[in-house]
């Protein structure tokens, strides 16, 4: 991916060091993409009434400690349990900047998705942390993963995950990292059209497994917004051989089947809240190759 000379955003928080960080609200960004047909068959509007419409149907939810954390991480809580602490050392400057890049990409394609709808798109903040940090949804340690906190609207990942999905778990390069980024801010994009409100709405009325069965739906949908992203990100020229295929070799490598039977030996089905590594290529792969939200409907179409 080359992201070097490009516009950085200036919503990222640098709270490694301070021993955990408070999260404050955010927003604010611009620019200007090739919107193309991306925003078209459906768009924000369309997202929101699929989702009431599959309420209005199944009165299901998501377990709360999924909706705490914006419906998860790229990994569920408990799943990084390897050398992720405190006593890491902190990401360089050029870490810093990556992330900063990738985050104004994400600010530049959502801005204009969002514009061509008609609705304006509120930027979140990305808090970079070491070891462990304090978000609006609680406290948090590199153990949980990179995760999207709906309360202040704000990603926080600590680097060291990087080096862990790189060492660990085989997947490397910078558009591994970028998706991962992207999954988060999808989340994001979830709750602006309403979608996690609606699960925190309805979670009280749900059994286990209909709640690991939403939580898939949620993961699954955050992956295709990531690659709606990467859709318009390639559009601009800036990616580079093999980067697609970075990003889906990530994904293949956090599914839940695939991280259950590395960390345990076998897989339990019922209580993946994530998705397959297939199910998650499959809709990443989908919103890479459409552009388009109205192929991200997880909820209807299936799984």
């Amino acid at each position: 991916m080359e992201w070097r000379g490009r516009r950085q955003s200036d919503n990222v928080e640098d709270v490694r060091g301070q021993g955990g960080g408070f999260g404050m609200p955010g927003g604010g960004g611009r620019f200007r993409i090739p919107i193309g047909g991306g925003a078209g068959g459906g768009g924000l509007s369309g997202i929101i009434i699929l989702v009431v419409l599959f309420f209005a149907l199944r009165a299901c939810g998501i377990d709360p400690i999924q909706v705490l954390t914006g419906g998860g991480g790229s990994f569920a809580p408990g799943q990084m349990t390897e050398e992720t602490n405190g006593n890491q050392p902190a990401a360089s400057d050029e870490m810093k900047q990556f992330v900063s890049t990738v985050l104004a990409e994400t600010e530049d394609t959502w801005s204009g998705i969002f514009k061509a709808e008609g609705e304006t798109y509120t930027d979140p903040k990305l808090v970079l942390f070491s070891g462990q940090v304090r978000s609006a949804c609680g406290f948090a340690s590199a153990a949980s993963g990179p995760f999207y906190c709906p309360n202040d609207q704000k990603v926080y990942l600590d680097t060291a995950f990087f080096d862990q999905l790189s060492r660990q778990f085989g997947a490397s390069g910078d558009f591994a990292q970028a998706y991962v980024i992207a999954h988060e801010i999808g989340h994001h994009v979830q709750n602006l059209t309403g979608v996690l409100p609606k699960f925190n709405e309805m979670r009280q009325s749900m059994s286990e497994a209909e709640a690991n069965q939403m939580s898939v739906r949620v993961e699954l949908q955050a992956d295709c917004f990531a690659g709606v992203w990467g859709h318009y990100t390639a559009q601009k020229g800036i990616l580079e051989k093999g980067d697609p295929e970075e990003a889906l070799n990530a994904a293949q490598q956090i599914g839940d089947d695939t991280l259950q039977k590395r960390m345990q030996g076998y897989v339990v089905p019922e209580s993946f809240n994530h998705g397959t590594s297939q199910q998650r290529q499959t809709w990443f792969a989908r919103g890479f190759n459409s552009g388009k939200l109205s192929d991200c409907d997880t909820f209807n179409n299936p799984v």
